[in-house]
């Protein structure tokens, strides 16, 4: 892809240093504190100290206590998190470790490069869907994207875990990215090249589009009265039409004349790489479909170029089409 010159987002935030349980904008600064912090402390020097109904008044304060430091009151606000491309888990996962290094041991920097490419991606997709949403007559809402290691405190969505890929949080509006990802498309899931790791942000942005235009409301809505079975193949729906989102911004970028030779064959090896067949079959030896989330590779191959061809909202409908 050619970004070199294309304009360059300042909604990039770089995060790589910051814990999990640190506090960030619009955030439920939900560090993990044994027995609720201080004040959990401080009525376990209690309970040490009393007997009879007093005791039982204080262990039912010290539990209270630990549910909400843990975050428990947090998790009846939180948004469920889109998108985990890695493992076969509905939400991203709670890591309880945190360091800023990668397997190897060493720390893990982002070069300006490596930034500077997050933020011209970021940009065309800007560009795009402000055009987009001009053409129907609405107003675009640019997201944010946060370059992390290893886990993160999102804005409403918990903690969010590298183990579980790149995702995107509603709830803050914010697309999170784990660098160690970007390197892992090569190495670790045969994805080579700029424009794998350009489709997987599109894809990501494509569930904020999700949100603005009520398609994730309505998805949160109907899937709570689902069995797994049913909402799994929603929740398949859902991701597809995030492909084919991420294939319409495609479309852009080539009248754009951005694109390179192979950019949209490096896509499609990333597209195939991230179906649920391929990482189930790459996990476990075998591949179960009423499981998938989000979808085959060959379903996610297909959404995507339908979206590259069409470049529409018309013919995105993947919940009411075959797919």
């Amino acid at each position: 892809m050619k970004w070199e010159d294309v304009r360059k987002s300042r909604n990039v935030e770089d995060r790589r240093n910051q814990s999990r349980g640190t506090s960030f904008p619009g955030s439920f600064g939900r560090g993990r504190s044994s027995g609720g912090g201080l004040g959990g402390g401080l009525i376990w020097l209690l309970l040490s100290r009393t007997s009879g109904r007093m005791k039982l008044i204080l262990l039912g304060l010290f539990l209270l206590l630990t549910f909400l430091g843990s975050g428990g009151l947090g998790n009846l606000n939180n948004s469920t998190i889109y998108n985990r491309d890695i493992i076969p888990s509905e939400e991203v996962s709670v890591d309880n470790s945190i360091n800023s290094t990668n397997t190897d041991g060493q720390t893990l920097n982002a070069s300006d490069k490596e930034v500077q490419f997050f933020q011209a991606v970021l940009a065309t997709t800007e560009d795009y869907w402000h055009s987009m949403f001009d053409s129907m007559g609405k107003t675009y809402r640019e997201p944010s994207l946060v370059i992390y290691t290893d886990s993160i405190s999102t804005g409403g969505c918990g903690v969010g875990s590298a183990q579980a890929g790149p995702f995107y949080c509603p709830a803050d509006e914010t697309v999170y990215i784990d660098l160690q990802f970007y390197r892992d498309l090569t190495t670790k899931y045969n994805a080579p090249g700029d424009f794998a790791m350009a489709y997987v942000i599109a894809h990501e942005v494509g569930h904020h589009v999700q949100k603005l235009v009520g398609t994730m409301d309505d998805y949160n809505s109907v899937r709570q009265r689902m069995s797994t079975k049913q909402a799994n193949d929603l929740t398949v729906r859902l991701e597809l039409q995030a492909d084919y989102y991420a294939g319409a911004w495609a479309n852009y970028v080539k009248q754009e004349g951005l694109l390179e030779m192979g950019d949209i064959e490096e896509a499609l090896q990333a597209a195939h790489s991230v179906g649920d067949d391929t990482l189930q079959k790459e996990a476990y030896g075998y591949v179960v479909p009423d499981s998938f989330t989000h979808g085959s590779s060959e379903q996610r191959r297909t959404w995507f170029l339908r979206g590259f061809e069409y470049a529409d909202f018309q013919h995105g409908d993947t919940f009411n089409t075959d797919i």
